[in-house]
């Protein structure tokens, strides 16, 4: 009874995973706010009642997509923190999971920059939202630094952001980048090291 059980969740967790999958194969192609339910349906194989059994709606698989994306970079800056040898070397370490992260999750990192700034407008809301989480749990990293522990919670979300917005940006090179172009992979990790260094020039001087 329980091998059955298992092998059904195992088949409904495959069929989620396809129907993500189409979706970003699609959005890629057209755009997501011009991909249909029943588009996203049949590039995953699926009928569109098999569709509902997992989304609720196109946007509620939008919301998805986003958490996915966001979650993998997430807990990737999270296992760093905890390494005291990585946090000594924030800097380079951050430029490092940010590219990596992005090479090995291309499409789902390329679906939120397109969705970003145009598309739906629930993905755009959640991928601002997710960002402003984001914002606020590296502040909670950046406040251990020298130099920041004294400053105010505003200052020290406010530099978080400016880390988050270089992040982003770098992202956004990397999704563009073609494939087989270590050197160019090169120029972004140390354009990244570089402009985070030159935020972290200014903290010795700020006064909150």
């Amino acid at each position: 009874m329980s091998e059955a059980v298992s092998a059904r969740q195992q088949q409904k967790e495959r069929t989620r995973a396809a129907l993500l999958d189409a979706a970003l194969e699609l959005s890629s192609e057209q755009g997501f706010a011009q991909t249909s339910l029943r588009q996203v349906a049949k590039r995953a194989g699926v009928v569109p009642a098999a569709f509902y059994r997992h989304f609720a709606s196109m946007d509620e698989l939008g919301l998805a997509l986003v958490e996915r994306c966001f979650g993998t970079l997430r807990t990737m800056i999270r296992d760093a923190s905890r390494d005291p040898q990585v946090f000594l070397q924030i800097i380079d370490a951050a430029a490092e999971i940010l590219v990596d992260a992005v090479k090995q999750n291309k499409a789902d990192f390329a679906f939120v920059a397109r969705e970003r700034v145009g598309g739906s407008e629930v993905v755009r809301r959640a991928i601002g939202h997710e960002l402003d989480l984001f914002v606020s749990e590296l502040a909670v990293v950046l406040a251990r630094l020298p130099n920041i522990e004294t400053w105010s919670a505003d200052d020290v979300q406010m530099v978080s952001r400016l880390f988050v917005r270089n992040m982003v940006a770098n992202a956004e090179e990397v999704v563009e980048m073609p494939e087989g172009r270590p050197d160019l992979e090169e120029r972004i990790r140390e354009g990244a090291r570089r402009q985070m260094r030159l935020i972290v020039l200014g903290f010795e001087d700020w006064r909150s």
